[in-house]
């Protein structure tokens, strides 16, 4: 069984994938996640404790589901393994929804919130810098503001193929179909 910690962060992805950042009531994520109020503010300390504790947390989980491979899975090469990885974040599972709203609202109330706006900043550098170093496995001879650049164009159009998905405006094999061309353009631009 999760330790009450994980319970907590595992209802807080839920309560702000439904109701958003500023619907995130402790006294309801309390609930959702079966502990008190008091356990809570014992873990998390304040509202921005709980808001920081669950972006981490959905970014740890989104690392483990794009980067976990089945045991009997044969190797993939680093073309294969830049798009798994990409691609797997548009993957019709409760838990891939689930995250990525999460992270959409979250990035969504960075705009007003400058503590969050920092938090949110540094965990995508850390992605894209992910993104940055898989792309140099597959071209290693370019230099690094080009893959960087590549990698920023890449994470952020994810995004935004993840909030169309999301809204129901873009059907998600659609999305990850218009992905594939994205990096396989990124590739070829990088191939020179």
């Amino acid at each position: 069984m999760a330790d009450r910690r994980t319970l907590i962060m595992e209802a807080a992805a839920r309560v702000i994938a439904r109701r958003g950042v500023r619907g995130l009531r402790v006294e309801e994520l309390a609930a959702e996640a079966g502990v008190s109020t008091a356990l809570i503010y014992y873990h998390f300390k304040d509202r921005a404790g709980i808001l920081r504790a669950t972006l981490e947390f959905i970014n740890d989980r989104a690392e483990r589901y794009t980067t976990e491979r089945a045991a009997d899975a044969p190797p993939l090469d680093a073309r294969g393994e830049l798009r798994q990885t990409l691609l797997l974040e548009l993957q019709d599972t409760p838990e891939v929804r689930e995250n990525s709203t999460a992270w959409g609202e979250l990035r969504a109330s960075a705009v007003f919130d400058p503590d969050l706006r920092e938090d949110l900043a540094r965990a995508t550098l850390v992605w894209v810098q992910e993104v940055t170093d898989l792309l140099g496995r597959v071209h290693p001879m370019n230099g690094a503001a080009s893959l960087a650049a590549s990698a920023e164009r890449l994470t952020a159009l994810l995004e935004g193929l993840s909030v169309r998905w999301l809204s129901g405006s873009l059907p998600v094999a659609h999305a990850r179909e218009l992905m594939v061309g994205a990096i396989d353009g990124e590739l070829e631009r990088l191939r020179g």
